[in-house]
């Protein structure tokens, strides 16, 4: 973790295996973590942030599909390890 003390972090989705989370970092720069399921009051907010450019999921989007490839994009994150998966942007 780099930069200047404090700040968030949320941690939203599904994981598919569990994971280990170390405090030390982030205790001592005082960052907040939050973590929860992404669901239809937080859909339409995580979108506004995408739109407004207060959001890079640039980083986080490993595979594009085309709206015509839905159910090959729902089989790459249903198996991410074998895929790599690691967010599935499904774009019109």
């Amino acid at each position: 973790m780099g930069g200047r003390p404090g700040g968030r972090v949320a941690n939203i989705g599904v994981h598919g295996r569990p994971t280990t989370l170390h405090f030390e970092d982030p205790w001592i720069r005082d960052v907040t973590i939050t973590t929860g399921l992404v669901d239809t009051s937080t859909t339409p907010v995580l979108l506004r942030m995408l739109q407004d450019g207060k959001l890079d999921a640039g980083r986080i989007i490993t595979h594009r599909s085309g709206s015509d490839q839905v159910p090959e994009a729902y089989d790459l994150f249903d198996d991410p390890v074998a895929s790599g998966a690691l967010e599935v942007a499904v774009l019109r």
